[in-house]
C-alpha cells in the first residue's frame, strides 16, 4: 500500500492504463512486418510468426527456455498494487506456455521530476512480493527517466518440449475455458472516472493480482491442445489469434462467458476503455452475432487476465476435475469448429 506523505494517484500520470496501452492488433501487424530475410533458427520453436505469448527456444534433452517481456502504465493508483499487477501480468506469459518461471528482470520508466523515488520503490516492492509468490528472484533490471510511469518485467522460464502449449495448435471440437472473469478494463476505467465502488474495484484488483499458476499444471495435461492468456486484445482478440493460427473458427455463448456480474451499471455510464474500440476496429469484421453490450465486454482489454484453455472433445470432465483440484470451478463457454468465413460467432 502507499505509505508516502501524500496520497499518489498514479493513474493521473498516464494516458493509458495497463494492457489497454497495448498497440492494436492491426497496427501491430504493420509494425512487425519486415522485408528482411528471416534467419533460420531450428531451435526456435515459437517466435513472432504465431503471435504467441512468449518465445520458446529448445536447449536440448527435451527442455526449452521460455522468454517474455511485458510492461505498461498504471492501471491502479496504489504503487505497490501497480508493481504487483504488472508483475503478475508479465509472469503469466510463462504459465500460458505451460511452463514455470525461473527469474525476472525489472523494467522501470519513472518521471523523476513528478513523482518521488520513494513511490518507485513501492512499485518495486510490489513486484518483489509477486516474484516471491511465484518462487522466483527479481534478479536485476533497467530504469529510465520517462514522461509517464512505466513498469513491467522480462521473465525467463522453463518448459519441457512435450508440455509446451502454443496458441496455434488447437483442434476442431475443442471446448473453450477461461480461468478468470472478464471486465477488468471496464472497472478500472470506472476508477479513473471516479464512479467505481470500492467493493467492485477490490474484486477487479484481486483478480489482477492472482498469478496464473494453473498454467504450469495444465502444461502436463496432454488433452489440452492449445492455451494462451487473455490480455490487451480482449477475449475476442486472443480467441481470434487461436482460431487463425490453428485454421479454425469458434462458437461461443455469451451468457456462459465468465465475467463480473456488476458490469452493466458501468457500461450504462459509458465506462469503456479506449482500447475496446481499437480492438474492435482491428478484428470486428471477423466476428458475428455481437451486439454493442456483448462487444464492449468481449473486446474489453484485460490486464493480467485469465488463461484461455482449449480442451479436446471427450476430456471436459477430466479437465474440470483437474481444475477443481487446484481450486478452480470451470465450465466451458464455447467450442472450436472447422474453419468458416466468420472466425468467431457469438450466441
Amino acid at each position: 500500500m502507499n505509505h508516502t506523505s501524500e496520497p499518489i494517484r498514479l493513474t493521473q500520470y498516464s494516458h493509458g492504463a495497463g494492457c489497454g496501452c497495448k498497440i492494436s492488433p492491426a497496427i501491430l501487424d504493420t509494425i512487425l512486418h519486415s522485408e528482411l530475410p528471416k534467419g533460420i533458427f531450428p531451435q526456435l520453436l515459437v517466435g513472432n510468426e504465431s503471435k504467441d505469448d512468449a518465445a520458446v527456444y529448445e536447449i536440448g534433452d527435451g527442455n526449452c527456455v521460455v522468454s517474455t517481456t511485458d510492461f505498461f502504465m498504471p492501471i491502479v493508483d496504489d504503487p505497490g498494487d501497480f508493481g504487483a499487477i504488472a508483475s503478475v501480468n508479465a509472469i503469466s506469459d510463462i504459465y500460458a506456455m505451460g511452463g514455470k518461471p525461473m527469474m525476472a528482470i525489472a523494467i522501470l520508466g519513472w518521471p523523476i521530476n513528478k513523482i518521488s523515488s520513494e513511490v518507485a520503490r513501492e512499485v518495486l516492492e510490489g513486484s518483489r512480493r509477486v516474484c516471491a509468490d511465484a518462487g522466483i528472484p527479481l534478479a536485476g533490471g533497467h530504469s529510465i527517466d520517462s514522461p509517464e510511469p512505466i513498469f513491467g518485467l522480462a521473465v525467463t522460464g522453463l518448459v519441457s518440449k512435450e508440455n509446451l502449449k502454443r496458441n496455434d495448435s488447437a483442434c476442431a471440437g475443442d471446448h473453450l475455458y477461461l480461468t478468470k472473469k472478464l471486465g477488468v478494463g471496464i472497472v478500472t476505467t470506472a476508477q479513473k472516472k471516479g464512479i467505481v465502488s470500492g467493493e467492485h474495484l477490490k474484486v477487479a484488483v484481486d483478480s489482477m493480482l492472482t498469478l496464473n499458476k494453473p498454467g504450469g499444471h495444465f502444461g502436463a495435461l496432454p488433452y489440452i491442445s492449445a492455451m494462451t492468456d487473455v490480455t490487451g486484445f480482449g477475449l475476442l482478440g486472443h480467441l481470434t489469434e487461436v482460431c487463425e493460427g490453428s485454421g479454425l473458427s469458434a462458437e461461443i455463448h455469451f451468457e456462459a462467458v465468465p465475467k463480473f456480474e456488476f458490469l452493466d451499471s458501468y457500461l450504462d455510464q459509458n465506462s469503456t476503455p479506449g482500447g475496446t474500440q481499437r480492438n474492435w476496429d482491428s478484428y470486428g469484421h471477423k466476428v458475428a452475432g455481437a451486439d454493442e453490450k456483448t462487444r464492449k465486454i468481449l473486446a474489453d482489454p484485460q490486464t493480467s487476465g485469465g488463461l484461455l484453455v482449449c480442451v479436446k472433445d471427450g476430456f471436459t470432465d477430466a479437465f474440470e476435475q483437474e481444475a477443481k483440484k487446484i481450486g478452480l470451478a470451470l465450465t466451458s463457454f464455447g467450442r472450436l469448429i472447422p474453419k468458416k468465413e466468420t472466425v468467431v460467432t457469438v450466441y
